[in-house]
């Protein structure tokens, strides 16, 4: 077949059919260049990476009304506190195809003190430690409180059908949620002072506690702090051990500081007495909580990715498929001191779901529900970066619990 040729006008221009073709193929080319481009500016696009699309704080009964489900909305799990699990509320989200993961508190159950005043933290002065913002930490040798808290712990998993617990308030006394964190030095209980002793080996002199603090926050404060780190992680073990035994299947999650390990002078392990890495043994998920907005960043929500990213450097994730450690950062959504704009939905949810994370949740559903706008921008995102299929994965090697 002979070929035809012909000419066209393009801006009052005479095109051949061989300039067409190119002029053509560029324009195709230069379409789907701007696409891909702005798929990578806007995050309209699917991130089968990210395999959990979910909200903290509450039952999301409003999404499940009118016929509608939570994966109409792009939400497939639900962090509901443990003092407001419901067995029918767990099995109805069940039913949607969503997992339900319980937060429980371990550190901040001040009412403990009311009965207990000697679990109350000790600061250098030998006097009990106010709390900081109205954040009432305990000693963590406390031994009644820590049973206690193990028994909750155990009984939640025993009589709720949930797919995992994520631990909460599991530091030292402090209030490190806000712009301009309070960080006293704690505990210098007499318990907590004959424990270091024993456990380091360090005889410390018969002197005031005044005196032991200074001590201990001077030539010992490399080993104070050490010791300090070891008992919170000493926790993280023993609730890592009853849940294999009770709920083996179920994963093991912390909501945690997230500052670098230079931040505040070292902070993390030097104040809250958070080794992440040590910890890591235990634990299968790490929700870092880079509240943007409240923590002094409402203008660079790009502070989320790049604290999430340190995360991954720090625990050597990298958000692959089958790795053991996953990083699944909670973000906030809703107003709490600084307001969060709708605007910026989008924005913060496409820095929190960059590798290495492979999850998400939002913060928080009490605030949210109240704010349609933002949870229609939410849904709208988790629609977009769902995977249009995800094949069931075999379930990685569990960590032991001891």
């Amino acid at each position: 077949m002979a070929a035809k040729h012909y000419r066209v006008f393009v801006g009052g221009s005479c095109v051949t059919e061989g300039a067409m073709s190119n002029v053509f193929l560029t324009a195709v080319l230069m379409g789907l260049l701007c696409l891909c481009l702005s798929a990578q500016q806007t995050g309209l696009s699917p991130r089968p990476h990210v395999q959990v699309r979910g909200i903290y704080g509450g039952m999301p009964a409003s999404l499940m009304t009118d016929g509608k489900t939570l994966a109409d909305h792009g939400v497939n799990a639900v962090w509901i506190h443990s003092g407001a699990l419901n067995a029918e509320e767990i099995a109805r989200i069940k039913q949607q195809g969503a997992r339900v993961f319980a937060e429980f508190n371990t550190m901040h159950e001040a009412g403990y003190l009311k009965e207990h005043p000697d679990a109350a933290p000790i600061g250098p002065d030998g006097m009990v430690s106010p709390p900081p913002g109205g954040w009432q930490g305990i000693c963590p040798t406390h031994p009644g409180y820590r049973a206690e808290r193990m028994a909750a712990f155990r009984k939640i998993l025993t009589d709720y059908d949930i797919d995992g617990i994520w631990l909460d308030y599991h530091h030292g006394h402090a209030n490190w949620e806000q712009a301009q964190p309070e960080l006293p030095d704690t505990c210098f209980c007499t318990r907590c002072l004959t424990q270091f002793q024993r456990d380091t080996r360090i005889s410390l002199p018969e002197a005031s506690t005044a005196e032991k603090a200074t001590l201990l926050l001077g030539v010992y404060r490399a080993q104070w702090v050490q010791w300090r780190c070891d008992v919170f992680t000493s926790w993280v073990r023993e609730f890592r051990a009853i849940l294999n035994a009770v709920r083996p299947g179920a994963l093991l999650g912390t909501f945690h500081c997230p500052w670098a390990d230079v931040d505040y002078d070292g902070a993390l392990r030097d104040k809250l007495a958070i080794d992440l890495k040590a910890q890591a043994r235990y634990l299968d998920v790490f929700s870092i909580m880079p509240y943007h907005a409240r923590f002094g960043h409402a203008d660079d929500p790009e502070w989320i990715s790049r604290q999430i990213a340190w995360l991954g450097r720090y625990l050597g994730v990298r958000g692959r498929p089958r790795e053991r450690l996953k990083i699944w950062p909670i973000v906030q959504l809703a107003d709490w001191g600084e307001k969060v704009p709708v605007a910026q939905v989008h924005t913060v949810l496409e820095h929190a779901t960059r590798p290495p994370a492979t999850g998400v949740m939002v913060f928080a559903w009490g605030g949210l529900q109240t704010q349609p706008e933002k949870v229609e921008a939410m849904a709208a995102f988790y629609r977009t970066i769902r995977p249009a299929s995800a094949p069931r994965a075999r379930p990685p090697r569990r960590p032991a619990g001891g």
